[in-house]
């Protein structure tokens, strides 16, 4: 029998990536083989996140275009596009599956049910029959318990690899409905996390990234901090984004006491005004989270700190877009991921008044990269004639590129095969796109 396969295309955070991987170790074990996104497939999976209109979008032409080029494939759809918006999904006919936060990793017994119809075994489309599509969404109360996928052990790469450790936010923010769609607040097993932890190192990993909806919300961050700090390998843990909304300076001056945890940091501020900040319904203003980079750069005066903005809230004005960007200078980020506001429907934000027209967003998008783009480059120049130790991951124009404790991409020029390796040395030069480091 012709091996059946199955493609992927995955959109949106960290925790969307760790659970495509978890569905691609599904269907391996039922003897699928894993292709490229748009290669020839008999399924094609797209893991949908609706942060933005953008991700909407793109989720709706992926499965359009895919269904184009295999009008016989099986379309399956799941993540958090789904979970919000499943009618307006119910709408595309050439959408097959859709399965909301709970029931991802059902995904191949339901496919394996809509081919097993196709193929004529249980009836269905093949004697006649419309095929009706697959729904299963639980309403959001009953998004109640962490979900297991299962052992996640073989990610993409043999480097850095992602650790679910928590599910859900309850925090509401007025323009985000990923609390809709993820649900309440449920942390992981801590003997499950560490289990996989203890796999992926002797699968060799180097680096985990311990990541959630809201990261900080884990029921014990500091507590598994510790347990991986005595935990034998060489290997380092990063944080994934963390919310001001949930820590606070004596919070993150417990976190950095972590033997292994990477001088990185990615805090959303997403405003730098307390008005604006207020009207996103967030829980900290310009002081509570300076607070916070100040407990960081005492530690480490590199300690790197990158953040999500987003430009163009209703009601921003030009005077509270300047106090972002005198804030973004103040604690002079790594890096700043800039987001233009995008209405999402159901939440409050939505129909705030004074909503910001698009030219406008998009210029104040435009400046506050560029203040992004200096920063970082300020930032990469602050390493010049230190030490670093840089992860190696791949080769790059002839370099080996990797990242350093805190997060800055790094180029090193060498001989030796120094994939998956640690390597120390010093750096020489660095520039927007990174530093250079001679071993």
């Amino acid at each position: 029998m012709e091996q059946k396969r199955v493609a992927f295309h995955t959109l949106g955070c960290r925790v969307n990536q760790y659970e495509t991987e978890a569905m691609k170790h599904l269907f391996e074990a039922r003897g699928y083989q894993i292709v490229g996104e748009t290669d020839p497939a008999d399924v094609y999976v797209v893991n949908t996140c609706t942060v933005t209109g953008l991700a909407d979008r793109k989720s709706r032409q992926y499965i359009r275009r895919m269904k184009k080029a295999n009008q016989d494939a099986v379309i399956a759809a799941t993540g958090c596009y789904v979970q919000t918006e499943p009618e307006t999904l119910r709408q595309i006919e050439e959408l097959d599956i859709l399965l909301g936060t709970n029931h991802k990793y059902e995904i191949v017994d339901v496919v394996e049910e809509r081919l097993a119809r196709r193929a004529g075994r249980t009836g269905g489309a093949a004697s006649g029959e419309p095929e009706e599509k697959v729904v299963r969404i639980d309403a959001r109360q009953y998004l109640n318990e962490f979900v297991e996928a299962g052992k996640v052990t073989a990610p993409d790469g043999k480097t850095r690899a992602n650790v679910k450790i928590e599910e859900g936010c309850d925090r509401y923010c007025t323009y985000c409905q990923i609390p809709t769609a993820r649900g309440p607040v449920r942390s992981r097993k801590r003997e499950n996390i560490l289990r996989e932890c203890r796999d992926l190192i002797e699968a060799g990993f180097k680096e985990l990234i311990l990541t959630g909806i809201n990261t900080a919300l884990y029921e014990d961050l500091p507590g598994l901090l510790s347990d991986l700090d005595h935990m034998d390998g060489d290997f380092r843990v990063r944080l994934a984004s963390l919310e001001p909304t949930v820590v606070d300076a004596p919070f993150v001056a417990r976190l950095i006491e972590s033997e292994r945890l990477c001088h990185h940091l990615h805090l959303s501020l997403q405003s730098g005004s307390d008005t604006v900040l207020k009207r996103m319904g967030r829980r900290y203003g310009r002081k509570e989270y300076l607070e916070i980079v100040k407990v960081l750069r005492d530690i480490d005066p590199l300690f790197n700190i990158t953040t999500d903005i987003i430009v163009g809230f209703p009601g921003e004005t030009e005077e509270e877009f300047r106090e972002t960007l005198s804030l973004a200078e103040e604690v002079a980020f790594g890096k700043i991921h800039v987001f233009k506001y995008s209405r999402r429907p159901g939440t409050k934000a939505a129909v705030m008044p004074d909503q910001v027209p698009e030219p406008v967003k998009k210029e104040r998008s435009t400046r506050l990269q560029a203040l992004g783009d200096r920063l970082m480059a300020d930032y990469h120049r602050l390493h010049l004639g230190t030490e670093q130790r840089v992860l190696i991951e791949e080769q790059e124009n002839g370099l080996w590129t990797g990242y350093t404790n805190d997060y800055t991409k790094a180029f090193v020029r060498s001989d030796e095969d120094l994939h998956d390796r640690f390597v120390t040395g010093s750096v020489v030069d660095a520039d927007e796109s990174g530093i250079i480091v001679i071993r």
